[in-house]
């Protein structure tokens, strides 16, 4: 059965003037299911323990009554669920496979054989148990999903202020939200300046800056500033409640493959409950004697029993995932394993994905005139930034500190919400923030990444052959998609530092893997803007690319791909991209700085954040689907030939237990191929005019 486990104080003034804070609100913890909290892994475990228990002392040659209550606690602790469903089943009138096995393992026991009906029982209690846990881990998740937006919000009203739930907010409300707060609703800005981190929703790696007329989503952190927010969406309506009800539509669609199964497994139960009568009953009444007429009954279950069938399926599988474990894919399940074998087709988000999803200086150029040389200009912005908590900041004092430069003590450091910061350094004061107004960095409305290009022909950034000056970002001339800051001192310009988010070593390699794969480049699908999605693009050679999208544009995209019968692989990071990760196929999380929906959302997750290992696990998906045909074939000619062995002639117990457990072994040691490390193809790039 695949299981996509989803998810998805103070008082300030009416000029709402910013407030630093000393850091902003933690999300709620995430709250995991344990195993052995399950009762159905407790089971499992006990039926386990009492099998390898009984085994050892049954090979060991000790009398019948020191091992065979411990094959009776097996068979009891691990069969008595799937028994009781069975029979509800029966019921409603269906019939499953899992009855049919306890029903086998009951008649193996009858006559005699006891430990290869224990040994049904155990696997069968342990697949429940998997089964079980994937079932709480998606409930946890959507509870983790849920925990982002939060239970109560500020609403002003014309007698000051009152605390809310934020579920009897509606369409006109205003809210106050101060630093380090969570945004209880989506809504739009009416007053004040902050900055959102609003990567849960979008997916945009850095902070974006809030003014009025912008645009704020539920369960996005507020920054160091104070905003007075309209609500415009009921909370049931809103972005992060959509991803919710998007993830759970997503997990209550089956597969037509699973369907497929679902019709097999009844029809396979009900023809072999129906043979095992007939062939204990046909004899019968032709005079067979009871005991001959029951014996080859119960030869006939234990050699039509479809073990050999599992095993043919399974061992490929799970080889082949703790062979991806070993190289830091975790598959979430041998369904999971497989399915990702059968995509052709691949989309992949931005941020967290092929980029690592935090900026880096990628430019430092000084002005003419400044007289100062790109590491002057790159310590004395790290000087200023030294103090700062914003993410540009750190990574301006990262770079400086990978250069080995010297970063002076600073005094008088100030912070203004969207525009930057200032710090007297050496005698000057430096300021490092958006171009848009050079002299003070004061605060403006329209936000830093509105402002980027802001600066006129007397900005004193011009300089010839770069058309419109630093800030321009065509082509070889500035840096596309990337955030400009410009550095000041005494008011006077005195260069850019320009930021990007970097792209992963590994991204161009694997996106022309996966483009040799499925025979189609992959399609680029990103919540962040245009400008920074055509840079990323342009580097890993992908052509369809889709920028500015929210989590249901993301799953339109992917339901749009599978419309046309592809079989699409999504590959994010955030919980914006959970539906899509639900949606997709298969879908394959970031694991570094995945989100708990994400990471819980997907089939697989990349611990090490390898890009490359997204096409080696494909390759190795579909290596173990053929072994997986080749078992199957295997495992329906030996059950074929003992069969028709039993039906037309007289197949001796001991050889059809030898036949039946010697097909097991042959088919388990074929699909153990895959546990070679040689198995393992990690993603290079195809040589000119082939296709891998």
């Amino acid at each position: 059965m695949c299981l996509h486990v989803f998810l998805y104080g103070a008082r300030v003034s009416t000029t709402l003037t910013p407030v630093r804070v000393p850091a902003p609100a933690h999300p709620a913890p995430s709250r995991r299911t344990r195993l052995l909290a399950l009762p159905e892994a407790r089971w499992a475990l006990a039926s386990t323990t009492a099998f390898l228990l009984a085994l050892a002392l049954d090979l060991g040659g000790l009398p019948w009554w020191a091992y065979g209550p411990l094959y009776a606690l097996a068979y009891a602790a691990g069969g008595w669920e799937p028994a009781l469903e069975g029979l509800r089943a029966l019921r409603e009138r269906s019939l499953d496979v899992d009855l049919l096995m306890i029903v086998a393992a009951l008649g193996a026991a009858a006559i005699g054989q006891v430990l290869d009906g224990a040994l049904l029982i155990v696997i069968f209690a342990t697949s429940g148990a998997l089964e079980a846990l994937a079932t709480a881990r998606t409930a946890d998740s959507v509870r983790g999903l849920l925990d982002l937006a939060p239970t109560t919000a500020t609403r002003v009203t014309d007698n000051g202020e009152e605390t809310v739930p934020t579920s009897e907010l509606t369409v006109g409300d205003v809210l106050l939200i101060r630093p380090g707060e969570r945004i209880g609703a989506d809504g739009r800005v009416l007053d004040g300046a902050s900055e959102a981190d609003q990567a849960t929703i979008t997916g945009e790696p850095l902070p974006v800056a809030k003014g009025p007329g912008d645009e704020v989503f539920a369960g996005t952190l507020n920054g160091t500033g104070a905003l007075r927010v309209r609500v415009e969406r009921d909370p049931a309506d809103s972005v992060i409640a959509r991803i919710v009800t998007l993830v759970e539509d997503a997990s209550r669609t089956k597969a037509p493959t699973q369907l497929f199964i679902e019709k097999i497994e009844q029809r396979y139960a009900v023809g072999i409950v129906a043979a095992t009568l007939a062939v204990f009953g046909v004899p019968l009444l032709f005079g067979a004697e009871l005991t001959d007429a029951l014996l080859r009954a119960m030869t006939f279950m234990i050699v039509a029993s479809p073990c050999a069938v599992v095993l043919a399926t399974m061992p490929p599988l799970l080889s082949a995932i703790a062979n991806a474990g070993r190289h830091g894919v975790l598959v979430k399940s041998a369904v999971a394993m497989e399915r990702l074998g059968e995509v052709d087709a691949v989309a992949l988000d931005k941020t967290g994905t092929l980029t690592e999803g935090a900026p880096e200086v990628s430019a430092v150029r000084p002005l003419p005139g400044s007289e100062l040389t790109p590491d002057d200009l790159l310590a004395l912005a790290a000087a200023a930034e030294l103090a700062s908590e914003h993410p540009l900041g750190r990574a301006v004092v990262r770079a400086a500190r990978e250069r080995g430069l010297r970063i002076a003590d600073a005094r008088d450091f100030a912070a203004v919400p969207g525009s930057g910061v200032t710090a007297v350094v050496e005698g000057r004061v430096i300021g490092v923030g958006r171009p848009g107004d050079r002299s003070d960095l004061a605060l403006s409305p329209a936000g830093p990444d509105r402002a980027l290009w802001d600066a006129g022909p007397d900005s004193g950034l011009m300089d010839a052959g770069r058309g419109r000056g630093l800030l321009d970002a065509g082509p070889g001339r500035g840096e596309a998609g990337a955030t400009v800051v410009l550095v000041t001192g005494d008011g006077v310009p005195l260069g850019t530092l320009a930021l990007t988010d970097r792209l992963r070593p590994h991204a161009p390699a694997a996106t022309a893997a996966l483009t040799a794969l499925t025979g189609t480049a992959p399609v680029l699908l990103t919540g962040d803007n245009a400008s920074a999605a055509a840079r990323v693009a342009e580097a890993t050679g992908l052509v369809d690319v889709r920028a500015d999208l929210l989590p249901e544009d993301k799953v339109d995209a992917v339901r749009e791909l599978q419309d046309a019968g592809r079989k699409v692989l999504f590959v994010g990071d955030g919980v914006n991209d959970a539906p899509a990760l639900a949606a997709a196929h298969s879908g394959i999380a970031m694991g570094r700085a995945g989100s708990d929906l994400a990471l819980e959302t997907a089939d697989a997750v990349v611990v090490r954040d390898e890009l490359a290992t997204v096409p080696a696990v494909v390759r190795l998906s579909r290596a173990a689907r053929r072994l997986v045909l080749q078992n199957l074939v295997i495992a329906g000619t030996f059950i074929t030939g003992l069969v028709l062995w039993d039906l037309l002639g007289h197949l001796p117990l001991p050889l059809g237990v030898a036949g039946h457990e010697g097909s097991t072994v042959l088919v388990g040691l074929n699909g153990l191929r895959l546990l070679r490390e040689s198995a393992w193809r990690p993603g290079r790039v195809p040589s000119q005019g082939t296709r891998g």
